[in-house]
């Protein structure tokens, strides 16, 4: 696929390394040279200086043959703007574009057909929230991952000893909860994969990757971990994009304290938050502060200023003085992987939460959502199964017939069970379709309809199941 991209900054090049590693013809576009230059000399891929939003520009960097363009530069105009002149005089036929303003996000006929024809717009900041908001509500979880329309859940945990099924066999999994269906798809020790068998013990350490229908989620944690409390004071280092929306999704739900340096910026927040909510103007690596507004009675402290260096002391800080459990936005992915797990508990890399929005269109077949995990290393897919015996390669067979990579898991299936599509959103005004979740077994058949969900722990072989998963052309 040949995919430009305007704009050479982190979410930039974080979406250029990606997609560059899974052989697409990718060409960068950005108005500062040295980082272009930078980004070559990394990556095998084009580069073109200049202003995306200039026709020329984008004619030289090949717009006219292009099948996707990913407007991620740090304006929100540039990157609406950049996607109008694709359309309109390049015909490109996929434009996505990177926004920060609720303005753009909540006004479609602004961005779509007849305004600045976007196809899909994404909030790096939004994406950042609802994710923070996820650990938030899974205390002791690493990820928490939704599919098919929030019916089934992904979640990672690390396995604790103490917990009921830790140093216990995968097998025992039904044997505690056979009421629930749950299953694991896959478990990294020592950042290494393990492929999870019916005779593979849970040792205290593991990474576990487990699916699970939604509602059960928190008995799937409970069997991995001891009780984690539920969190109810919560400490915002920073209060910018992020800070502010995280603050505003907690609302009055939460005891929470919001510590911004700038005094302006303060003053604008307190007109944004509830009354509740206590902004603070100080320093969030000043340990007396901490120590005075009650860091150790909290039961989370988030870092989200705009550098890595406060977050990263902040959290360690927060952590010496007592606060229960820390999480640092660390754009840096090498800073964050070294400080992961030590006095913070979850560093989270921007860009790594927003990439998967992104591989969802450029992914083959009918790919619903993309989440990347581990860092990019691996990759959970949601795709729906079409056609018939004839036609495909999945439909009418059962999982153990299925040529599948090795390192890939079908882990579940969401099914309809009125024959209709399952809506992706909230059903208004009519009775929402019915559905069934099942986890998959070896003897599990897969029919046309169902949205799979599979689990890949090396992403050199996704071409191979989006090619398992795309129907002859006489299907259609």
């Amino acid at each position: 696929m040949k995919i430009l991209i305007l704009g050479a900054g982190r979410v930039g090049a974080s979406v250029a390394a990606s997609l560059v590693s899974e052989r697409n013809d990718i060409t960068v576009i950005d108005t500062d040279p040295l980082q272009l230059r930078q980004l070559a000399d990394k990556l095998d891929l084009r580069t073109v200086a200049g202003n995306g939003t200039h026709p020329p520009v984008l004619e030289q960097a090949g717009a006219e043959d292009a099948d996707m363009l990913i407007a991620a530069a740090a304006r929100d105009e540039t990157n609406l703007v950049a996607c109008q002149i694709a359309a309109r005089m390049f015909n490109v036929p996929t434009r996505i574009a990177r926004v920060r303003a609720p303005e753009f996000q909540n006004h479609p006929e602004i961005t779509g057909e007849g305004g600045f024809y976007v196809d899909y717009l994404i909030c790096p900041e939004q994406t950042v929230t609802d994710y923070i908001s996820k650990l938030i509500e899974f205390p002791g979880a690493l990820q928490v991952l939704e599919f098919a329309g929030g019916r089934v859940s992904l979640i990672a945990v690390r396995a604790y000893s103490g917990g009921p099924l830790v140093s216990r066999h995968i097998r025992d999994l039904r044997a505690a909860h056979p009421d629930v269906d749950m299953r694991i798809v896959a478990i990294f020790r020592n950042d290494r994969p393990v492929r999870p068998e019916g005779d593979t013990k849970i040792e205290p350490g593991d990474e576990v990757f487990l699916l699970a229908p939604s509602n059960h989620i928190r008995t799937a944690l409970s069997d991995l971990r001891r009780n984690d409390e539920p969190v109810r004071r919560v400490m915002i280092a920073g209060g910018g994009n992020i800070g502010l929306r995280l603050a505003r999704h907690l609302g009055t739900a939460y005891q929470v304290k919001v510590i911004e340096g700038n005094r302006t910026r303060c003053n604008y927040l307190a007109t944004q938050l509830p009354t509740s909510t206590l902004i603070l103007h100080g320093d969030s690596t000043d340990e007396t502060l901490l120590a005075e507004e009650g860091v150790a009675e909290m039961d989370l402290f988030v870092a989200l200023t705009s550098d890595d260096e406060t977050n990263i002391m902040s959290c360690m800080l927060a952590r010496r003085i007592g606060a229960r459990r820390t999480i640092a936005l660390i754009n840096r992915q090498a800073y964050a992987d070294l400080v992961e797990g030590s006095r913070i508990d979850i560093a989270i890399v921007p860009s790594q939460t927003t990439i998967g929005q992104l591989l969802t269109h450029v992914r083959r077949g009918d790919v619903v959502s993309v989440h990347s995990l581990r860092r990019g290393a691996a990759e959970a897919l949601e795709l729906i199964a079409h056609g018939d015996p004839k036609s495909s390669k999945v439909v009418g067979r059962r999982i153990e017939e299925i040529d599948l990579p090795r390192g890939a898991t079908i882990g579940a299936i969401v099914r309809s069970l009125d024959g209709e599509p399952l809506p992706l959103e909230p059903v208004r005004g009519r009775a929402a379709p019915r559905f069934e979740v099942v986890m998959a077994h070896h003897d599990t058949e897969i029919r046309s309809g169902d949205h799979v969900i599979v689990f890949v722990d090396n992403k050199r072989t996704i071409p191979k199941i989006e090619k398992s998963f795309q129907v002859n052309v006489g299907f259609f």
